[in-house]
């Protein structure tokens, strides 16, 4: 390869890159970047500093690989050299004044909270209850209940609800603390800006000095960042032994990033929450609460079907609840099962074909107690009906992932009902053996069919 072809062969690899990365982040990343010599077998890149080393080869070293020469090792042929400082005469008073003004550095730094996060508008469920009251507690309290107190939990589950909650609850009760709201990459961006414009000294004395409550959103992106995730440790470190509260929400629990052990060790000082998959109820929840917000009025029942089927995360659930407005309001249709298997057919979960069913219990216990499976359906309290109508809820309640309320939907009972049914049949169980051996038949035979 000859040295203008390997110039050459850089300047393809940039208009590879601009089309896939944002316009911002070219300009943070690439722009500064020179060829200060290239060779047929290396190429010499001059840097701002290290970060942008670490930046290009952490996220596009196999792809530099497809157009640079690469050496022995497998390790591209790159080598780097930091950019001198320029001397401060070559930068007039003026010409600081327009690039850098106080105003603007203040600006980049106002936190925005998002309005409709807050601990009242957050619908508490079994999955989510520990980490509400955790947060409920920092924010009362800030550095003096669990610092740092790290939530992690899949996507859209509600961790930057929480996180805002926190914020908002703080400005409102502790007007005297000042809260910093940030994400990960836009912690990085403003470490990148702050060393282009030699002014990180600023930055580390507005993190570990002017802030009193530092909420982090998505640190997993600090992932294999090794220069970012110690400035950020530092920071971190300072602010935990000023007891000033930490607050971080990741995908994953600290043991599972790829970070150092000392980030980890540091995050897990405090408290671990996990933000769970919100049960059948606290979804149902979900949507109506969403469904208030914009005016709509949905059925129980449909309420409960669409919750059955969409079961990933929060943020489908307010999809659907966005796509079921506009249907309405621009056809002027009434909320029906029937719509919502239209307009969210693409969005709705079906279940598995070996999923146990109600109908497959009412099934064997009626082949078992010999008895009409209408009559199991029906209200009929005869002994030799009411008996095995009991055992059907019962093994519903125990095989089934539903909740009662549903499980007293499918059999036209309520949920109390249901719980009767189920402690009736335990204690009958313990005494009765001929009902012991019924049962486990009937557990056998509808594990069969399924």
């Amino acid at each position: 390869m000859l040295a203008c072809d390997t110039h050459t062969s850089w300047e393809q690899f940039l208009c590879f890159v601009r089309e896939r990365c944002s316009a911002t982040a070219f300009e943070n990343w690439f722009s500064p970047i020179r060829v200060v010599e290239s060779t047929e077998h290396e190429i010499t890149l001059e840097i701002p500093n290290i970060f942008v080393k670490e930046y290009l080869l952490s996220n596009f070293g196999e792809d530099l690989k497809a157009f640079l020469p690469v050496r022995e090792n497998g390790e591209v042929a790159i080598t780097f050299t930091i950019a001198a400082q320029k001397p401060k005469k070559h930068q007039p008073v003026v010409e600081v004044k327009e690039t850098a003004p106080p105003p603007s550095t203040e600006d980049s730094r106002l936190i925005r909270l998002n309005p409709n996060y807050r601990f009242s508008t957050f619908i508490e469920g079994s999955s989510n209850q520990f980490v509400k009251s955790a947060a409920m507690g920092v924010a009362s309290r800030p550095g003096q209940s669990y610092n740092p107190l790290f939530i992690h939990g899949g996507v859209g589950l509600g961790k930057t609800h929480i996180l805002h909650s926190i914020g908002q609850f703080v400005q409102e009760n502790h007007k005297r603390l000042k809260v910093q709201c940030i994400t990960t990459e836009a912690f990085i961006n403003e470490l990148v800006d702050s060393l282009r414009n030699k002014s990180v000294e600023k930055m580390k004395r507005f993190y570990r000095s002017d802030v009193d409550i530092l909420l982090v959103d998505d640190i997993q992106f600090l992932q294999n960042r090794l220069n970012f995730e110690e400035e950020f440790c530092n920071t971190f470190e300072t602010l935990i032994h000023q007891n000033k509260q930490i607050v971080i929400t990741s995908d994953k629990p600290p043991a599972q990033l790829k970070l150092s052990e000392r980030m980890i060790a540091r995050m897990e000082w405090g408290l671990v929450a996990h933000m769970g998959m919100p049960d059948l109820e606290t979804r149902v929840a979900i949507l109506q609460h969403k469904a208030e917000l914009k005016g709509l009025n949905i059925p129980s029942n449909v309420a409960f079907f669409i919750a059955e089927h969409i079961q990933n995360n929060v943020r489908q659930l307010e999809g659907a609840i966005n796509r079921l407005s506009a249907h309405c309001r621009l056809l002027d249709m009434n909320i029906t099962e029937e719509l919502v298997e239209e307009s969210l057919r693409e969005m709705l979960q079906r279940a598995p074909k070996d999923k146990i069913t109600i109908e497959q219990i009412l099934k064997s216990v009626a082949a078992v107690f010999q008895v009409p499976v209408m009559a199991l359906r029906g209200n009929a309290r005869t002994k030799d009906v009411a008996l095995p109508r009991q055992v059907a809820m019962y093994l519903a309640k125990e095989m089934i992932n539903e909740s009662l309320l549903m499980l007293g939907v499918h059999f036209g009972k309520t949920h109390s009902t249901i719980l009767h049914a189920c402690k009736t049949v335990k204690e009958k169980m313990e005494k009765d053996e001929i009902l012991r051996r019924q049962i486990h038949i009937i557990r056998r035979n509808v594990g069969t069919a399924a």
